[in-house]
């Protein structure tokens, strides 16, 4: 019996990383033995369920957890992962020809077959993985049919809004009740006495009333059901696609583009309210419209003349409605953007005296927002008072029609009370039409905004399957590459031919508005060229994925970014399941443990947003061990070093000579005491190669220029 030394939601990373091998090699997985071997290097000695799951579906497989019993495991279910309550692992891979289980366990080192799992029972935590292998893209899109973002989320959930006009309809019949039984009483109840009736009737009426409760419970909360899962689905999609996007497709501010992505909430929140419910019960209108005229008989056409012209008004209406939503989207977008902008530069705000400036910005768009707002409130009230006119007007005419019609005997006077009833109940979903058109126009606004920004390029289109390159020498060439950022704007890199071989280090110099961190975002795969090729090993980048190409790139921006969390996760940023060795390591070659470990909270230490409690060196120091944690193939660093002192710069370069050996640096600067690191300098002047050749030979230009 294996001992219960460890709660059973943490893994023995040695088992694990056996039991990995031993099914990606089984199931063919799509994984080079080179890249099991850097999962293994980099699996610490126990890791959590999640991060067993995200390493088995970086070697490509698809996983998915469960709980059973393991005397009612199927064979359907295999192959399985096991999770022992000690954190250990083992692999039920199938059955044999002879029924037996055919169980790898770590522990004996090779695949046996068992006629049952019982000797596991008491060992086991009841936990599983199922394993399958993942799709091919091709498999993946032809099980999809190419689903929509919008009509797939709204097209899984046609049960529970299958069940809302089934709860619908019966809620509208049961509604009938209440009418029908004031008719009876008035017209058979009271004129005769008929109190044993009336307490038939009413106790009749009571279980009706109490099914029409539950019923319009058990209806609110299948629309709520609905709109949670379409918000989870849509919010899923919507965000892949922000990360997926391809940089260059992006347009506008960020406060905009963030307001933009924001209206999903509309769409939510439209699907799962009232407003769904009343469009549910505007067909209903005819029921209660029917029902009039078999107990009212020519009072039915006073609310077949009120129904269409309540509906006349909310159509003509709809063209207005539909630009007003769209203009309150824009200054909604507008005014997102100026507030953004605002919380994003305070500091320079304050700095250089612009806050009246802002305010007058931030105030216009108020306005500007302010009055469409009002303009639409306007519209949907004038609708909402017609709807109201139209209601009240329609059981005045009722009452007036059917004295007479009373009087002729043609009805009763509970048939009259009871079509009062029933006009209210049929217009009543027409004085909620006002209300609900804007909400649908504000939600067409907000899919027709979103759908815009789905149909977005993406770095991974469904149309594509790209080549998988996980180990990259890097090698990179430039073949007459031209870029410009977008159609209209000039070219920023023209015809350039630049070719680094593995291994080599180069510095890229020019003027500002030279092009440097231009080719930097080339080379690493965050810009496509608009013309010409960008090869790395051989391979134009676009056929490579682009995880590949980032997971054997380190890059430290211009703008060093660091994210709210601590020094920790932010170093661990692109490789959250790194060991505390290898972060350690990381920090100290960028040369930022010197201050971490000072600080009382050491790696622990919460850096703000955008790391605003750090300097703006440190940042880079952070940004850098980032860089370095991987130790990947091919680093490009654009100004790393622009915040620091001489002093730290200089330590940090004396680390970095040992640190890069043997990767393929690129370092984009302007600083002549960056060149230390580097054999080659390429040099760029509007856009184009200028200069390139060894180090020694700029540096005798560079003096002989000076002397003279």
């Amino acid at each position: 019996m294996r001992s219960d030394s460890s709660h059973n939601e943490v893994l023995r990373g040695e088992d694990f990383i056996t039991c990995l091998r031993h099914v990606a090699e089984g199931m063919q997985a799509p994984v080079a033995s080179q890249e099991l071997d850097a999962i293994a290097d980099s699996t610490p000695e126990t890791l959590s369920r999640a991060e067993a799951k995200a390493l088995l579906e970086q070697a490509g497989l698809e996983v998915s957890e469960g709980r059973r019993r393991l005397r009612s495991m199927r064979g359907s279910l295999l192959p399985v992962m096991l999770i022992l309550e000690d954190g250990s692992t083992l692999i039920v891979s199938g059955r044999s020809e002879a029924g037996r289980w055919i169980v790898f366990d770590p522990a004996y080192g090779a695949s046996r077959e068992l006629s049952s799992l019982d000797c596991y029972e008491q060992d086991f935590s009841g936990a599983l993985l199922l394993l399958s292998l993942r799709k091919p893209l091709r498999d993946v899109k032809k099980a999809s049919g190419g689903e929509h973002w919008f009509w797939s989320a709204v097209a899984a959930n046609r049960w529970l809004y299958g069940q809302v006009l089934l709860a619908a309809a019966v809620t509208n019949i049961l509604g009938l009740s209440t009418a029908l039984f004031i008719m009876v009483v008035y017209d058979r109840v009271v004129p005769n006495q008929a109190m044993e009736s009336l307490l038939a009737l009413t106790l009749g009426m009571v279980i009706a009333l109490g099914f029409d409760f539950l019923i319009k419970t058990l209806r609110g909360a299948f629309i709520e059901k609905a709109g949670q899962n379409a918000d989870i689905r849509m919010g899923r999609r919507i965000f892949d696609q922000l990360l997926d996007m391809q940089l260059s497709a992006r347009q506008g501010s960020s406060g905009g583009f963030a307001n933009t992505l924001r209206e999903f909430e509309t769409l939510r929140d439209f699907f799962a309210s009232a407003s769904v419910a009343a469009l549910v019960d505007l067909p209903f209108i005819f029921l209660f419209i029917g029902v009039i005229y078999l107990i009212g008989g020519p009072l039915a056409l006073v609310p077949l003349i009120a129904v269409p012209l309540v509906l006349i008004i909310g159509v003509a209406i709809q063209p207005l409605l539909g630009r007003i939503a769209e203009d309150s989207f824009q200054e909604g977008r507008s005014k997102q953007g100026i507030l953004v902008e605002a919380i994003s530069g305070l500091e320079t705000i304050k700095a250089v005296g612009a806050g009246q400036l802002v305010r007058e910005r931030w105030e216009e768009g108020i306005r500007s927002h302010s009055d469409v707002s009002r303009k639409g409130r306007a519209v949907q009230q004038f609708a909402l008072n017609a709807t109201g006119f139209a209601q009240q007007a329609a059981q005045v005419g009722i009452v007036v029609y059917g004295v007479f019609l009373i009087g002729d005997g043609t009805i009763s006077m509970g048939a009259m009370i009871a079509a009062v009833i029933l006009t209210g109940r049929t217009l009543a979903p027409l004085a909620q039409l006002a209300q609900t058109l804007t909400r649908v126009n504000q939600a067409r606004t907000a899919y027709r905004a979103l759908d815009r920004i789905m149909g977005l390029p993406r770095e991974h289109p469904e149309t594509r399957e790209f080549l998988r390159r996980p180990f990259l020498s890097g090698h990179i060439k430039l073949k007459d590459v031209g870029f410009q950022y977008d159609g209209e704007s000039p070219e920023v890199l023209s015809d350039l031919n630049i070719e680094i071989q593995p291994g080599e280090r180069v510095a890229i110099l020019g003027r500002v508005g030279s092009g440097k961190s231009t080719l930097a975002r080339l080379m690493s795969g965050l810009y496509q060229p608009n013309r010409g090729n960008v090869l790395v090993d051989g391979t134009d980048i676009r056929q490579i994925d682009p995880t590949d190409l980032r997971n054997n790139t380190g890059m430290v921006l211009q703008d060093a970014w660091l994210f709210s969390g601590t020094v920790r996760e932010n170093i661990a940023l692109g490789d959250p399941l790194a060991s505390d060795e290898k972060v350690l390591e990381a920090a100290r070659l960028a040369g930022a443990h010197d201050f971490i470990a000072t600080h009382p909270l050491g790696y622990g230490m919460p850096v703000g947003e955008r790391g605003e409690s750090l300097s703006g060196g440190q940042r880079q120091l952070i940004c850098l061990a980032r860089a370095l944690l991987r130790a990947p193939p091919m680093l490009v660093f654009d100004e790393f070093t622009s915040a620091m002192d001489v002093q730290t710069e200089q330590k940090l370069l004396e680390r970095l000579a040992e640190a890069v050996a043997g990767s393929t640096l690129v370092v984009i600067t302007h600083r002549t005491n960056l060149l230390g690191l580097v054999d080659r300098v390429i040099v760029l002047d509007e856009g184009k190669v200028v200069s390139d050749g060894p180090k020694e030979a700029l540096l005798r230009r560079n003096a002989t220029e000076a002397s003279n």
